[in-house]
C-alpha cells in the first residue's frame, strides 16, 4: 500500500511539472506568434529546430565539451582552494583575520570587474576557469569555516584524548558538522559557476566556447541561435548539478574503514605505577577542590571515587586526561589514557560499531567489545536512535576497545537499570583486569 501511494505521488508530481512546463512553452509560442518578428523573438518550435541542427554538428560537441572543462575546472579549483584556506583559518586565528578582508573584497567586487582584470592578466581560454574559481571560492571558504567553528567541542576533546587518526577525525567528527553548510554551498556554487563562466566566455570569446557562439549569434542577430545556446546552457548546468549532487551525497554517506588510534598505549609487565599525582592543587575562585593531593595508581587495580557530587571527580579526571591544567603540582603518566566521559560523546550519526571502530580500527574487534553489553541489532543503529542507557554502554565499551592501560570511567552506571548495571559491573571487572581503572560513581 505504501509503495502504491508513493508511486501515485511521484506520478502526480511529475505530471504536475509536465503540465506547468507545457503551459509556459505554449505561452512562449503564442507571444512569439503575436510579435511575428524572428529578430525580436522566436518560439520554442523554431528554437528546438535550430538546436537539433546544431546537435548534428561535430563542432557543437567540441564547443560544449571545452566549455564544460573550463567551468568544471574553475569550480573544482574554487572548492579545493576554499577548503584549504578554511582549514588553515580554522587552525589559525591570524590567518582567518588576514583572509577576512580578501574574501569580503572577492564577494563584493562585481564579476565584470574581475573579467576585465583577468582579460589583462590571463589568456582568454583561461578566463572562464579563473572567474568560475573566484565566484565559488568565497562561498566555499565561508561555509567551511562556519562548519569548522560549529563542530562539537566535546567530540574534539574526545578525539584529542584518544588521539584519533586525522583521517577518522575529518570523516566522523568534522564531516557531519560541515554537512549542512556544504549542502547549501554546493547547490549555490554549481549554478553560480556556470552563470559566471559563460558570461566570462561571452566577453573573452575564447575559441570553442559556448560564450563565443552566443556572441556570434548576437552579432548576426540570430535570436534563435541565442535561445538555442541558452537552452544548452540550462540543460548542461542542470545535468552537472545532478551529477555533482549525486557524487556529493555518495561522499557524505561514505563510511571509510577507520584507521584506529595511533598506538594502543599498552604497557606490558611493569611494576611501576602507571599514573602518579604529585602535590596536585586545583580550584575555581575561592572553591578549592584539591590541595597538595598525592596518589599512585597501578595496573590491575580498580579505584573508586565515591565523593559527593561537586567535589571535583570530573575535574580530576579531566586533569589526568590532559584537558585541564592544575593550579599546582604534576601528573605523570606511563601509558596513554582512555576516557568514558560523563557525557557519552558519541558520533551520533554513526553506529555503535563505527564508534568503537574509531578507536580500535577493526569492526570485528569492535563487535567483540560491544557484544557483552549491546544486542546485535542495536550495534548497527545510528547512536542518535539509541536510549541513554545504551549510549552509556557504548561509551564504556569504547574506552576498553582503545586498549589503554589507564582507563577513566566517569559515572559508567548512569542511566542503567539494575540488570544492565550488574552486566556493566561484570564487564568492567573482566576487561579492567590488567589496567589502572579509575571509576567515579555515586553507586
Amino acid at each position: 500500500m505504501f509503495w502504491q501511494n508513493r508511486s501515485k505521488w511521484l506520478r502526480d508530481k511529475w505530471l504536475k511539472k509536465v503540465v506547468i512546463i507545457t503551459a509556459w512553452l505554449l505561452v512562449w509560442q503564442m507571444i512569439s506568434m503575436c510579435v511575428d518578428n524572428s529578430i525580436l523573438l522566436v518560439g520554442p518550435v523554431t528554437t528546438c529546430k535550430v538546436l537539433f541542427e546544431k546537435i548534428a554538428e561535430i563542432l557543437f560537441w567540441k564547443t560544449v565539451l571545452m566549455s564544460m572543462l573550463r567551468i568544471i575546472a574553475g569550480f573544482l579549483a574554487g572548492w579545493i582552494l576554499g577548503l584549504t584556506l578554511a582549514a588553515v583559518s580554522g587552525y589559525s586565528n591570524w590567518v582567518e583575520e588576514a583572509l577576512k578582508p580578501v574574501m569580503s573584497l572577492i564577494k563584493t567586487v562585481p564579476v565584470a570587474s574581475f573579467v576585465v582584470l583577468f582579460l589583462i592578466w590571463f589568456r582568454t581560454d583561461v578566463l572562464a576557469v579563473a572567474i568560475s574559481m573566484f565566484v565559488v571560492l568565497p562561498n566555499v571558504y565561508l561555509s567551511t569555516l562556519e562548519g569548522i567553528k560549529s563542530t562539537d567541542e566535546k567530540l574534539l576533546e574526545m578525539s584529542a584524548v584518544y588521539d584519533l587518526h586525522p583521517f577518522d577525525k575529518f570523516f566522523y567528527i568534522y564531516r557531519p558538522a560541515l554537512k549542512p553548510f556544504w549542502n547549501s554551498c554546493m547547490k549555490l556554487s554549481i549554478g553560480m559557476s556556470w552563470k559566471s563562466g559563460v558570461a566570462a566566455e561571452v566577453i573573452g570569446t575564447p575559441d570553442l566556447s559556448i560564450g563565443e557562439q552566443l556572441y556570434m549569434s548576437k552579432i548576426y542577430l540570430d535570436t534563435a541561435g541565442v535561445l538555442a545556446w541558452t537552452v544548452v546552457i540550462i540543460l548542461i548546468s542542470t545535468l552537472c548539478e545532478k551529477i555533482f549532487l549525486r557524487l556529493w551525497r555518495s561522499f557524505l554517506e561514505w563510511q571509510p574503514k577507520c584507521r584506529g588510534v595511533r598506538g594502543d598505549g599498552i604497557v606490558h609487565e611493569t611494576s611501576e605505577a602507571l599514573l602518579c599525582i604529585r602535590k596536585l592543587s586545583k580550584g575555581y575562585g575561592e572553591n578549592k577542590l584539591f590541595a597538595k593531593f598525592n596518589a599512585e595508581y597501578r595496573s590491575g587495580q580498580i579505584y573508586y571515587f565515591r565523593t559527593p557530587s561537586g567535589s571535583g571527580k570530573t575535574t580530576m579526571f579531566r586533569m589526568i586526561a590532559g584537558l585541564e591544567i592544575p593550579d599546582e603540582g604534576q601528573i605523570f603518566r606511563n601509558s596513554k589514557i582512555a576516557y568514558a566521559f560523563q557525557e557519552d560523546r558519541l558520533c551520533e550519526s554513526y553506529s555503535a560499531l563505527k564508534n568503537l571502530e574509531l578507536v580500535c580500527g577493526n569492526t570485528e574487534t569492535a563487535y567483540q567489545y560491544l557484544k557483552p553489553l549491546l544486542a546485535v541489532e542495536d550495534m548497527h543503529k545510528p547512536c542518535r536512535s539509541l536510549s541513554g542507557g545504551m549510549k552509556r554502554r557504548v561509551s564504556v565499551a569504547r574506552a576498553f576497545a582503545a586498549r589503554r592501560n589507564i582507563v577513566l570511567l566517569d559515572e559508567p552506571f548512569a542511566g542503567l537499570d539494575e540488570e544492565n548495571r550488574r552486566k556493566m559491573q561484570i564487564y568492567i571487572e573482566e576487561y579492567g583486569k590488567d589496567k589502572a581503572l579509575l571509576i567515579a560513581t555515586h553507586v
